[in-house]
């Protein structure tokens, strides 16, 4: 269907009216006194030409001037209402740069990556199948920062997770400062639909609140977490002397981030390579849906440019006729 979305303007259409009745045409000026009878005749088929050229460029110029006025209502298409798949939960994800996620304990492809590239190889599918969540994405190392907000644009929220670097946020890690920022940026969302995925692979080395006291906060605001644990628990590593196995996964403070998921009613999980990451966050896509009210929404074609185009072509229809006449 045709939609006007400024049909008011409409009531523009009699203003030439109204400015020919406000400035009436100059009179005639009165013709002389002596007249020749024997040129009647021939003024009055003057007078009958000029009039039948005088009435067409008015009647474009008529036809001009309602086309620019339907042009400036905007008319539009409607198409048929579409619903949106919304399925009410906000996600917010919490991605540690810190510089110890440059350790290249991963393997994809058969090739040996850094914690921070498997991170964004798993997750691009994840962030993909997330259709009808809003999604949010915050970068933390030595400090915390929300570089997402919550959006349904999950490509925006993919590319900005693959322009993130290692030590762009500092070296140290800050897992209260994060956990912070998001109970900020949720604060405002219905209470039974927050939801923080937190990963991280080491301890809480920085930042002005601590992650346990973080957490209570989270769960007072009714904000689950669900932490992810990222790092090997074995690599071999090549040296002069030979080649040894170490854990590079150490500094992991697993306890402190099994009570930050516990304490808010999440869950704690283990990622020691990418099928694990993999698999965690295959669970993470049955979270149960919070039900809202459907929305639709009806795609919208714009048609002024139609009549815009036709008023331009009469007004340059009369422009030609004035030139010629001059």
């Amino acid at each position: 269907m045709i939609h006007f979305e400024w049909p008011w303007l409409l009531l523009a259409l009699p203003l030439p009216l109204f400015v020919r009745w406000l400035f009436p045409e100059r009179l005639a000026v009165e013709q002389a006194a002596l007249k020749v009878p024997f040129l009647d005749d021939f003024s009055e088929a003057e007078t009958q030409s000029v009039t039948q050229n005088k009435k067409w460029p008015l009647l474009l110029a008529s036809l001009a001037w309602i086309l620019l006025v339907i042009a400036s209502t905007r008319p539009q298409w409607l198409g048929d209402p579409i619903e949106q798949a919304v399925s009410g939960r906000d996600l917010m994800l919490a991605v540690d740069l810190s510089g110890s996620m440059e350790v290249e304990d991963f393997i994809i492809n058969k090739r040996p990556v850094d914690r921070l590239t498997a991170i964004k190889y798993v997750a691009n599918d994840f962030i993909n199948r997330r259709v009808g969540d809003r999604l949010g994405l915050i970068l933390f190392g030595s400090q915390a920062y929300l570089q997402t907000p919550l959006t349904f644009d999950r490509k925006t929220v993919m590319t900005l997770l693959d322009e993130s670097a290692i030590g762009l946020a500092g070296d140290n890690t800050a897992i209260g400062d994060a956990i912070g920022l998001a109970i900020k940026r949720l604060n405002n969302q219905p209470a039974d639909s927050r939801v923080l995925i937190l990963l991280t692979d080491g301890a809480n080395t920085a930042g002005e609140v601590s992650p346990l006291k973080a957490a209570e906060l989270a769960a007072a605001n009714k904000l689950k977490i669900y932490t992810i644990g990222v790092g090997a628990d074995e690599m071999v590593v090549r040296s002069f002397f030979g080649s040894r196995k170490v854990n590079p996964s150490t500094d992991l403070d697993e306890k402190t981030l099994v009570k930050i998921a516990e304490s808010t009613g999440g869950r704690y999980f283990r990622a020691r390579n990418a099928d694990e990451l993999n698999n965690i966050y295959m669970l993470l896509d049955k979270l149960e849906p919070i039900e809202k009210d459907k929305q639709f929404f009806r795609p919208r074609t714009d048609l002024f440019y139609w009549p815009l185009a036709l008023a331009l072509v009469l007004s340059c229809l009369i422009g030609f006729y004035k030139t010629a006449q001059s």
